[in-house]
């Protein structure tokens, strides 16, 4: 459970992320911007954090050795998941955004058999894919109901972006746990990851600087708070989750499925700080339905946890 109470925590970090992206985005800054500005200012966050844990020089060394693996795999689990997200937040509220997002859950049940252990194929957990389609449901009314409204252009353009980062971000995050076997913690992993991933946010803010001009200074404070709070906190302690999880398919997929709460978290913020209007019965209906899904996923992780330490003590 320690690492479900983590997987909330890291939530309400990533939170952050969704309600200042769309502050940016109705600002009129660029989402080239708001996206690679955050990768910029993690470098030196992170560096400072593995180099007072005196950590730095076995990055340096896996990068060094196996820079295309891990430039393939940060650009997949980093620039493929948060480019789309700042890009969807031109076309809906956070709140809809985040909603969108807890697609990652079923999707990193079904990249399972991309994985294998002890030489062996993974299989897909069906139960815990079976909770993630409670929240699937949920994310559906959601989107339904901004469809309904008139918005169903917007609501496409959403679902797609963030579809692709749903992927992305679960993909890119497994593939360099298992290509690193422990030999980094979640601080190095981040920091390589976001080393890694360089080159290709420069390309995107030379795009930015071309299409919208130099970022506001406002732009420019505002991801200082979206590179500490989600880039460095919330990724670190979604990594130590995921890294407690050891390899187990269904406690991933439980973990992955705490950022659900990410939905209350940014709601709570817009209505708070944007003035934004409480949704209709059908979207909070759907936000609950997801709730009751990251909570079912919670509860099987724990019963599975606990009938694994019973059978170790039988054998």
């Amino acid at each position: 459970m320690k690492a479900i109470l983590l997987g909330v925590l890291a939530a309400l970090f990533f939170g952050v992320t969704f309600v200042l992206n769309r502050t940016m985005e109705l600002s009129g800054g660029s989402w080239l911007w708001s996206s690679s500005l955050r990768f910029f200012y993690m470098v030196p966050l992170l560096w400072g954090i593995v180099w007072l844990r005196g950590n730095v020089k076995p990055v340096l060394n896996e990068l060094r050795q196996n820079f295309g693996v891990w430039f393939l795999w940060s650009t997949v689990g980093f620039v493929l998941f948060y480019a789309p997200i700042t890009f969807a937040a031109g076309f809906g509220a956070a709140w809809l955004v985040a909603s969108t997002w807890q697609i990652t859950i079923i999707a990193g049940s079904l990249l399972v058999p991309f994985f294998y252990e002890n030489g062996k194929r993974q299989s897909i957990p069906l139960k815990g894919l079976l909770f993630s389609g409670i929240i699937l449901v949920g994310v559906a009314l959601v989107q339904w109901e901004e469809a309904r409204s008139g918005l169903g252009m917007n609501s496409l353009y959403c679902v797609l972006a963030v579809l692709v980062a749903a992927f992305a971000y679960p993909l890119g995050n497994r593939k360099m746990m298992q290509h690193t076997k422990g030999r980094l913690d979640a601080f190095q992993r981040a920091l390589g990851m976001t080393i890694a991933s360089l080159p290709v946010w420069i390309v995107l803010a030379v795009i930015g600087f071309v299409t919208a001009g130099p970022p506001s200074s406002g732009q420019l404070v505002q991801t200082v708070f979206v590179a500490i709070s989600s880039g460095v906190i919330a990724t670190v302690l979604f990594f130590k989750a995921t890294d407690m999880c050891g390899g187990n398919p269904v406690k991933l997929a439980a973990v992955e499925a705490t950022q659900s709460a990410e939905i209350v978290f940014v709601l709570a913020a817009e209505m708070i700080f944007l003035s934004l209007a409480v949704p209709s019965i059908t979207s909070i209906g759907g936000m609950v339905i997801i709730m009751i899904g990251m909570y079912a996923h919670a509860v099987y992780s724990a019963r599975n946890a606990a009938g694994s330490a019973l059978q170790k003590k039988a054998g």
